[in-house]
């Protein structure tokens, strides 16, 4: 006898609750032990305890010594010096050199365009450099990091999460080539559902269909089943860096967070939305989830086609044609460019999206708007902000009113302070939860994409967006910045001193192990 659909998902739950737990169990019973032979050391060997004690020293300053992140860098020094045994064993599993060399990727170069292509970006920057000198220098530096700069392409901007989804399942119905899909969370519900259908059937067609998708942003949500259904129906699909039990395989921070709908070529989509039904408000988690995402059509395409088969190269897949049969087919002769940018942990300590917003920030002469939905930032990116609204620019960050993750808004909250006191404008969505990844200066660029304002996206995690150059969808972009703030609330002095102590030293505390949450 069939089960109720109900009854069904209710166990899978349950199944990926246990499995989850049983990784929790067994990672901490991993630490005890390290702890229970940390303190036999110190009481039995005081003298082996003593020199453990001076080589955390001394890896405390070489890790002072490495380029990156200062609070990701204080917060292993923290936890090195005061528990020299347990920070050294984790120092050693679990900081980012290492751990980035173990994940289980393939190290290739970036897929190589060819030269009348190149000539081409060389083109796209020059006509930038006369229209639009101000922007020139960010097109120009990504460009120098293997991102080319296309025009030639319809953006359109799509301002919730509802509307990015749907109009994504109504393209791929379309698809007659290829479809490809890279997400960090793919749950089951109505989405996944008429998601699901439309791979099968695409794939049943002789479309040719990949899948990636995280496996701790998806292992509570995506049974094994689904997966299944899609390889019955000949769709190749590949799991991020499954989650293992072991303390030095548990890659709890380097995700791919990226978020690519890619279809034959000449249509891609980008943003923060996962595949979910929160992201479409099918269901209500916090409040009105508010997301958004762009798509492409036309040359600019193929930045976000040209990532994903990176990528799936260096998971070990196997594509079936040349490069060129995945390339836009189509231009679009519209206004402006566009410019596709990732990167990921293996890319440290440089970091193009981090560098990318920095510059956005500190080169905007009217406005700088953001929406993100945390934010955990090291000095560099702090000053910018400050820097920018005490020269005069009017800087805004929108977050969300109802937030996804308690301790990462305290940790957020303790930024606001010396924000508010350098004129930067902070506002906070009562509705429920902003979840887009918005960054607009001027109202001639901005970046939609995956990447949040924090230690995690810009320093731990797979990430993607798209860098728009003078395209008419900055406009829309504005307009529903604009709309959004219309439903904040702003936070102020009064509001912030309002605070029960405990939250505020808490906040303050939990700012040095932001890279652990």
């Amino acid at each position: 006898m069939r089960k109720p659909r109900i009854q069904q998902r209710t166990e899978r739950r349950i199944s990926a609750a246990l499995r989850l737990v049983l990784v929790a169990v067994l990672l901490l019973a991993q630490i005890a032990l390290v702890i229970v032979l940390s303190d036999l050391l110190m009481q039995r060997m005081a003298l082996a305890y003593t020199v453990l004690q001076v080589l955390a020293g001394v890896v405390a300053v070489r890790i002072w010594s490495r380029p990156g992140a200062t609070s990701y860098k204080i917060g292993w020094i923290i936890l090195v010096l005061f528990v020299p045994v347990v920070g050294l064993i984790l120092y050693l599993l679990w900081n980012g050199d290492r751990q980035s060399k173990r994940l289980s990727l393939k190290k290739l170069a970036p897929i190589e365009e060819p030269c009348a292509q190149q000539e081409i970006s060389r083109t796209n920057l020059e006509r930038l450099r006369q229209t639009s000198p101000q922007w020139y220098s960010v097109a120009n530096y990504l460009s120098s990091k293997g991102f080319p700069l296309y025009r030639n392409t319809e953006v359109t901007y799509l301002p919730t999460g509802e509307a990015y989804l749907n109009d994504m399942l109504e393209r791929l119905e379309q698809a007659q080539r290829f479809i490809f899909l890279e997400y960090f969370i793919m749950a089951e519900g109505e989405i996944w559902d008429r998601l699901s259908y439309i791979l099968c059937n695409k794939s049943r067609m002789g479309v040719e269909v990949k899948l990636i998708f995280d496996d701790f942003g998806s292992m509570m949500r995506m049974p094994n089943e689904k997966v299944q259904t899609l390889l019955d129906a000949g769709v190749e699909v590949k799991v991020f860096n499954p989650v293992h039990h072991y303390v030095n395989r548990l890659y709890f921070n380097y995700r791919d967070h990226r978020k690519i709908t890619c279809i034959d070529g000449d249509t891609a989509y980008t943003g923060g939305a996962n595949i979910a039904d929160e992201y479409a408000n099918l269901i209500v988690r916090f409040g009105y989830w508010k997301d958004c995402g762009i798509r492409l059509e036309g040359e600019g395409a193929w930045g976000l086609t040209r990532e994903f088969l990176h990528m799936w190269e260096r998971m070990n897949g196997q594509t079936y044609h040349e490069y060129d049969y995945y390339r836009p087919v189509h231009r679009a002769m519209t206004q402006g460019f566009c410019q596709t940018v990732v990167d990921g942990p293996d890319d440290n300590p440089e970091n193009a999206a981090e560098d990318l917003f920095l510059q956005l920030i500190s080169r905007a002469r009217q406005t700088v708007y953001i929406t993100t939905p945390y934010l955990a930032i090291d000095e560099p990116m702090l000053r910018a902000l400050c820097l920018s609204a005490d020269s005069g620019v009017d800087v805004r960050l929108i977050m969300p009113g109802i937030p996804d993750h308690k301790f990462a808004y305290l940790v957020a909250e303790s930024y606001f302070a010396e924000l508010l006191a350098h004129n930067v404008k902070v506002y906070t969505f009562t509705p429920g939860l902003v979840h887009g990844k918005t960054v607009m200066a001027d109202r001639e660029i901005a970046f939609v994409g995956s990447v949040n304002m924090d230690y995690r996206s810009f320093q731990l995690h797979f990430e993607c967006g798209e860098v728009l150059y003078n395209v008419p969808a900055i406009e829309t972009l504005l307009e529903d910045m604009d709309g959004t703030l219309a439903q904040c609330e702003p936070i102020t002095p009064q509001r912030l001193a309002k605070r029960p102590f405990w939250r505020r030293a808490l906040g303050t505390l939990l700012r040095l192990f932001a890279m652990w949450m």
